[in-house]
């Protein structure tokens, strides 16, 4: 192999020679924006396409977009001139004989990645460094079939380049560390954030990001929720940009098959294994926003603007009529009770809040007070607003004040014994007719409505903490659940302007039994020495605009209740791949929580 030489500083080749000149191989969406970025950040960039009229699309692209930047001001015209100047199109590998740096970035398939890779090892020189932008082959065999594997790697940009700040570095057991070294510093000076990682399918970000993909598309195919409801859900439950049907029709349908096929080859994880709809969709033609159509129907072929279709759902369908609810009983006295109680008064509503001591609801209503307090400290309600709603909620220590309550709502612990004794008590205090609502965010709904002599009364509300500020409530209808009642549930998060999002009574519902598989696989990334906590965080949050990394997340959370949510879909789903990851499981059992100890993943301030 090539020895990089000792010391060597600054963006650099094998020979030392700076990374100036960089032919950009396959001028799609993913390599016009990479080229963007190379000639704005002052590279010379060769962009090469067999087809003249991708690489003449290339140079109308890139003269739209910094004329866009210019207006922005976040380029001068001369900047924008200068960046033009160096952008060049050409339509044969030849053009790439000067490069120091070749970027592939052809079609997910490695007949035609090593065919550009042994075309590439009689054109380039001898120190220049051959990058491929896969997200789902193997760099390492990509790399054997080189005549110079020392110089190959992965150069993973997120789309769109441009915008997107993280870039993954991927080197294999044959990659020379002054390779991997000199792209890094190029991926910085271009004002990127690279991560190292090794060779695996779907590196970091995608490793995580396409499993998640996978079961929510296994979600909507099994009928379990809208596809609609499925990415509002996870958009308005973990403050995700875009809901995971969407972001599939936006990658690609074909794209994620072709990473899921790969991923599952590696890991035999039958949670990689792709979706059959995957397959249905990208066989049919119907691959997301490039087809016009995917999960969803756009106004055109490479068209944002999503159209109503036969799934749209019909505002005002509904033919049930809900119950009039005017006086709501919150049980439970911890945070989840009083923001509840909070959103319901604030809505107009009576509450009545019953503690397991009336010492406990009192404390409640305080801790209501503070949450309203700080509200009109931020102005966004008067004085007058907060001691009117604060008035409206009643505190008591027995659930006989449930008696006139037209829906009773339980938040207490997550147990399931205490939540079936609570609604076998609410059964005999509340009058017939009040709908009887929990909480829970993974045991059955229907264990608690069976505790009952009324099981159609009974429906889930999962509310979002801190239940004032989030906007979702997942409404869980089991087998049993009365129409009118389901309707009354709808009702009342319109009335409290949450975003109602349906689905059935089984483990983790729609949010949880999505997010915590994801954050599961992180774990075991970090168990296995895949990547540290920060690449993994780091990636998710500016590969996968994740306001927070898993790492972060788990801590927020607490690593107890991440563990029973993830023991609970294993034992729902008995998918091997649902198993906790020991790692996981050992944290718990030293006594590591999360901020809530002091330690979790990471260490904290004691609160």
């Amino acid at each position: 192999m090539d020895a990089f030489p000792a010391g060597s500083s600054g963006t650099s080749g094998t020979s030392g020679t700076p990374l100036n000149t960089v032919a950009v191989v396959g001028l799609g969406t993913m390599g016009t924006g990479i080229a963007e970025v190379l000639a704005v950040a002052g590279r010379e960039v060769v962009g090469i396409d067999i087809s003249e009229q991708a690489a003449a699309h290339a140079v109308a692209a890139l003269e739209a977009s910094t004329a866009r930047a210019v207006r922005r001001e976040r380029l001068t015209e001369g900047e924008r001139a200068d960046a033009l100047a160096r952008f060049h199109t050409a339509t044969d590998l030849s053009a790439a004989a000067d490069a120091d740096l070749v970027i592939e970035v052809a079609p997910e398939s490695y007949e035609v990645k090593q065919q550009i890779f042994r075309e590439l090892d009689g054109i380039v020189r001898p120190d220049t460094i051959l990058a491929t932008g896969t997200n789902a082959l193997s760099v390492t065999r990509l790399a054997a079939d080189s005549a110079r594997p020392e110089r190959v790697l992965g150069l993973h940009f997120f789309n769109p380049a441009p915008a997107m700040k993280l870039v993954e570095v991927v080197s294999s057991v044959l990659t020379a560390p002054g390779a991997v070294a000199a792209v890094t510093e190029l991926a910085t000076a271009l004002g990127k954030e690279p991560v190292a990682v090794g060779d695996r399918p779907g590196f970091v970000a995608d490793g995580l990001l396409f499993g998640y993909l996978n079961q929510a598309a296994a979600m909507y195919e099994a009928k379990y929720a809208s596809r609609e409801d499925i990415d509002a859900a996870m958009r308005l439950g973990c403050g995700l940009p875009m809901g995971p049907l969407a972001l599939l029709d936006l990658i690609g349908v074909d794209t994620a098959r072709t990473v899921l096929d790969a991923m599952y080859a590696e890991s035999h994880d039958r949670l990689h294994a792709p979706a059959p709809i995957l397959k249905q969709l990208s066989e049919a033609g119907l691959t997301g926003r490039k087809a016009g159509r995917g999960f969803y129907t756009y106004a055109g072929p490479d068209s944002g603007e999503v159209v109503r279709d036969a799934l749209t759902p019909v505002e005002g369908a509904r033919q049930a009529r809900g119950r009039e609810v005017r006086a709501v009983g919150v049980a439970g006295s911890g945070t989840m009770a009083s923001g509840i109680a909070e959103v319901f008064a604030k809505a107009g509503y009576d509450v009545v809040l019953a503690g397991r001591s009336e010492e406990k609801a009192v404390a409640a209503k305080a801790r209501v007070a503070k949450s309203l307090s700080r509200s009109v400290d931020k102005g966004r309600m008067t004085a007058e607003a907060a001691a009117r709603t604060l008035d409206r909620i009643v505190p008591c220590g027995s659930y006989e004040a449930f008696a006139d309550v037209d829906l009773a709502l339980e938040a207490v612990a997550e147990d399931l014994e205490v939540k079936r004794q609570l609604f076998a008590t609410l059964d005999k205090v509340c009058k017939p007719g009040a709908v009887l609502a929990t909480t829970t965010s993974s045991l059955p709904v229907i264990a608690c409505a069976r505790a009952t002599s009324r099981p159609g009364d009974v429906i889930g509300l999962h509310f979002f903490n801190p239940a004032p500020a989030m906007k979702l409530v997942e409404v869980v209808r089991t087998v049993l659940t009365a129409d009118e009642v389901h309707a009354t549930a709808r009702e009342v998060c319109a009335t409290l302007k949450k975003h109602p999002v349906d689905c059935g009574d089984r483990a983790g519902f729609i949010v949880n039994a999505l997010l915590f598989p994801y954050l599961n696989n992180a774990v075991k990334m970090v168990q296995e020495h895949y990547a540290s906590l920060d690449d993994i965080d780091a990636a998710m949050k500016l590969g996968g605009g994740y306001p927070m990394g898993p790492f972060e997340l788990l801590d927020v959370v607490g690593l107890d209740v991440s563990l029973a949510i993830e023991k609970v879909l294993h034992r729902e789903f008995r998918e091997p791949g649902l198993a906790p990851a020991p790692l996981l499981e050992h944290l718990v059992a030293a006594g590591c929580l999360g901020r809530k100890t002091g330690r979790g993943f990471r260490e904290h301030a004691r609160r």
